[in-house]
């Protein structure tokens, strides 16, 4: 169903911007390949970009290929992990004021 990949694409840009906001916080990347990424490229933006572009083409290869299962699966974890950022974001502004 197309409507797993829609989801899957949305949650990647939504895990595009709380990364941003970490790094605007001073917090550092922890996937060590995504680390990568943002210390190797012209700027931090260009590498996340591209890595949240092979995600999304990565998703599109799971609906393409029938895996609707796995995309379902790699939805629910990165709601967790946008989940997870949020309160991180919101638990550090709160110690921090």
């Amino acid at each position: 169903m197309i409507q797993q990949l829609y989801q899957y694409s949305y949650l990647q840009v939504l895990d595009f911007l709380t990364t941003i906001a970490f790094l605007l916080n001073g917090v550092q990347e922890g996937n060590p390949i995504v680390r990568w990424a943002i210390q190797a490229a012209p700027s931090p933006i260009i590498g996340l970009l591209v890595v949240k572009m092979i995600a999304v083409g990565l998703g599109v290869y799971c609906w393409h290929r029938g895996k609707i299962g796995l995309l379902m699966k790699m939805n629910v974890g990165f709601a967790a992990l946008i989940a997870w950022n949020l309160v991180s974001l919101i638990l550090k502004s709160a110690y921090s004021a």
